[in-house]
């Protein structure tokens, strides 16, 4: 039986969010593909791109909850990086073409010194291989082409940095850092700095929000598990649940459910996970009035 005759797994309708331990060497689409496959899951998208070159935390929102999945894509990020330095290439990382090389000379007591002036709020250049859009096309499509799209820098919070020298050219970053954050640019403006130039050799990203590497399943387990995976999934709030709760009656949830406004007593503004008799009904918020509306419901029938 060749690969194309197997049989796969009915696409039907799965809700949850999986912790994906990302493999090297695969687009975060083919990891997102590959764990729908094996979950049989007709609907799902991943919450933050990792490249071919890194590895690491991948969450993966199947059916309801990729109405959610913007709060981790606005959330801080952890990483651990290997970054080379002397060597400068087209892409910042390993998989470009070597464009300059340096000589290194420089202490770990410098190497310390300017990875500290990288804390806090810095601005970056966004790299031209990167995903971001220009009229509608990714920047890095016209990289391929030798096109280089003038492109602002954009302001971004490294909250945490600290270094390790691995050998005299080689050093270990562990960051945390704002959304919108390019560890290969940080990388690259290292290296610069130093004097000598530098490109990622290594990346893996440990840490999304409040969720972690050690919670992720390798891709592999996913596969030979297949349907029986689906245990494996986190509820479908579990991307907001660091919102507060907020229950309702039956007759308010079915207000909500038919997208009517709710009256509450005694909540603040803001937003909140909504549930009915227990049953998670989406996002709602308050308004400074006492009043909820809803933001993003899920498909359910409760209140109907």
């Amino acid at each position: 039986m060749t690969r194309t005759d197997r049989p796969r797994p009915p696409r039907e309708p799965v809700d949850g969010v999986l912790l994906l331990d990302k493999p090297t060497g695969i687009s975060s689409n083919a990891a997102l593909q590959r764990t729908r496959r094996a979950l049989g899951a007709a609907k799902a998208g991943h919450t933050g791109t990792l490249d071919p070159l890194a590895s690491g935390l991948l969450p993966l929102a199947l059916g309801e909850s990729t109405k959610f999945s913007q709060a981790l894509l606005d959330a801080d990020k952890a990483y651990r990086a290997t970054v080379c330095l002397g060597v400068t290439t087209t892409t910042g990382d390993a998989e470009g073409e070597v464009i300059a090389r340096a000589s290194v000379d420089v202490s770990a007591a410098q190497i310390a010194a300017v990875v500290d002036r990288f804390a806090g709020e810095i601005e970056q250049l966004p790299p031209m291989y990167s995903a971001l859009k220009h009229a509608g096309k990714p920047l890095y499509a016209y990289a391929r082409e030798g096109v280089d799209i003038k492109r602002k820098r954009r302001r971004v919070t490294i909250h945490e940095i600290a270094c390790t020298l691995l050998s005299s050219d080689t050093v270990e970053l562990v960051v945390r850092c704002s959304k919108g954050t390019y560890v290969r640019t940080l990388g690259e403006d290292i290296g610069h700095a130093l004097g000598c130039g530098a490109h990622l050799t290594a990346l893996q990203r440990t840490a999304i929000g409040r969720f972690s590497l050690d919670e992720a399943h390798p891709l592999p387990l996913i596969e030979a598990e297949g349907l029986a995976a689906r245990a494996r999934l986190l509820p479908v709030d579990a991307l907001i649940d660091t919102l507060d709760r907020l229950s309702l009656s039956p007759d308010d949830s079915h207000r909500l459910c038919h997208g009517q406004t709710v009256s509450v007593v005694g909540v603040g503004p803001g937003e909140y996970r909504v549930y009915g008799s227990a049953v998670f009904l989406g996002l709602g918020r308050v308004s400074d009035d006492g009043v909820l509306r809803p933001r993003r419901l899920v498909n359910t029938a409760q209140g109907a």
